[in-house]
């Protein structure tokens, strides 16, 4: 029987799916997370298995970004459960790995120039080779980031380069406004 989610099994966080993740990860809810995981190889809404789990969290969606974000948040968490906290942004977690191989900046130049309806195929890869890797994720951020993929003045991906290339200094002092929050 699949479980529903409730408000009992949120663990602290200001982005109420990611608590509910977090909520299944620390019951070690095996069977849920699998669930999940199966939505990583297709575009986000299109596994009928993550909706039992997500769906409370779809009836109030404003927008499909925001819908977006809940299916493609869910499955990568579900990838990575036993992710660290990270305080920053995916920038900053990529940055962390940069020097293990060539074709992480190739790859992360990739997702950063990738539409919102292929953002699914690149973040799989990135938070890949971050569990491979054990670098820290900020799920919230995550969340918040992927709902703002779409925006016209590309704020997350700047946001993202700056913590990617820029200098430690630089992304202490430098945290810009967030649209959409």
């Amino acid at each position: 029987m699949i479980e529903k989610s409730t408000n009992t099994e949120h663990q602290e966080s200001d982005v109420p799916i990611v608590g509910y993740l977090r909520g299944l990860a620390k019951r070690k809810d095996r069977a849920a997370l699998a669930h999940l995981r199966r939505g990583l190889g297709r575009k986000p809404g299109e596994a009928m298995e993550m909706y039992p789990y997500v769906g409370k969290y779809l009836r109030e969606a404003p927008n499909r970004a925001y819908e977006r974000a809940v299916f493609l948040t869910s499955a990568l968490f579900a990838d990575y459960p036993e992710a660290p906290q990270n305080a920053g942004d995916l920038g900053s977690s990529v940055r962390q790995i940069k020097d293990k191989s060539d074709s992480i900046e190739r790859r992360f130049v990739a997702l950063l120039d990738a539409d919102a309806e292929d953002l699914h195929y690149y973040l799989r890869q990135m938070i890949g080779l971050l569990r491979a890797n054990d670098v820290p994720v900020n799920w919230e951020r995550l969340f918040k980031d992927i709902s703002n993929w779409g925006s016209d003045s590309r704020y997350v991906q700047r946001k993202w380069a700056r913590s990617f290339w820029g200098s430690t200094e630089t992304q202490k002092t430098a945290e810009p406004q967030q649209e959409g929050e």
